[in-house]
């Protein structure tokens, strides 16, 4: 037997009848009850464990699939049936994402419950460790690791590093107003967003943590969101920005940019040495 349908079985309790791959890792299983499920593998050890935990605990403030089970090697949930990006829809996103993040978290870099000190950012690690203060916090564990593999593993130099750095050191005088940690996705770029057929707004692979509400949202300004200025006009009726937020973007994106340097090399070196410029 597939080893797909064994697992989704396994974990929904429920005989498996077919699997349609929709990536090397992902497969959408059908269920003898008509239901379909999501049956991922695993990427590394603790990402499974890592995910799970993050989706129950965003799910305690907006949608996400229920996860029917994981182990070492698999993770299994529900599938969201597809709909559209609608004005409606982003406006409802961004009001649902400021009651995700008036949630909070123990501290910045805070795991979710039963989630993993050592978790994952889509392959590349991600380790959460507490930390009190937002933009120290924030340099030593959520940019400084990545720059330092991106210049170990070659796709960054020494000089493209300096400018990271540099702006590193401006971050504490620009961090903004103290705010509380919120609880964030992680990893919110619009394709991990599903747009469901009952007209809302669903958050998929979460790298959860304890951050500031600003990378978030940042994050899903940095490749694009449908309906963009919907989704933050429904943030701000909710909770307002701080005063200055729009300027504070790109230092809250040199996070998921160095990431993304470290998984997929140069052709993001321009990009995030830009943004690192234009930071303060």
């Amino acid at each position: 037997m597939d080893a797909r349908l064994a697992v989704a079985a396994r974990f929904t309790g429920t005989p498996a009848r077919t699997v349609r791959p929709l990536s090397g890792v992902v497969a959408e299983v059908g269920l003898a009850d008509g239901r379909t499920v999501i049956v991922k593998h695993a990427d590394a050890p603790g990402a499974a464990r890592a995910e799970a935990a993050g989706l129950r605990w965003l799910g305690e403030g907006m949608r996400v699939p229920v996860v029917h089970g994981y182990d070492e090697q698999w993770l299994v949930t529900d599938r969201v049936p597809p709909g559209r990006a609608t004005a409606e829809a982003a406006y409802g996103l961004g009001r649902a994402l400021a009651g995700l993040h008036a949630c909070g978290a123990p501290a910045y870099g805070a795991a979710p419950p039963g989630g993993p000190r050592e978790a994952y950012i889509g392959l590349a690690a991600m380790r959460n460790v507490p930390g009190d203060d937002w933009a120290a916090w924030y340099i030593e564990r959520r940019v400084l690791p990545y720059l330092r593999a991106a210049v170990d593993q070659g796709s960054m130099d020494a000089g493209q590093a300096a400018v990271v750095e540099r702006a590193c050191g401006r971050l504490a005088t620009l961090a903004g107003p103290v705010e509380p940690p919120a609880r964030l996705h992680g990893d919110l770029w619009n394709g991990n967003v599903l747009w469901g057929a009952d007209g809302h707004a669903w958050l998929i692979d979460p790298a959860a943590h304890g951050g500031h509400r600003e990378t978030d949202l940042a994050m899903l300004q940095l490749f694009g969101c449908p309906h963009l200025e919907r989704v933050l006009a429904g943030y701000e009726s909710v909770a307002p920005l701080a005063e200055g937020w729009r300027e504070r973007v790109g230092a809250h994106q040199l996070f998921p940019l160095m990431v993304h340097v470290v998984l997929f090399g140069g052709r993001y070196v321009e990009q995030v040495v830009g943004v690192a410029r234009g930071v303060g």
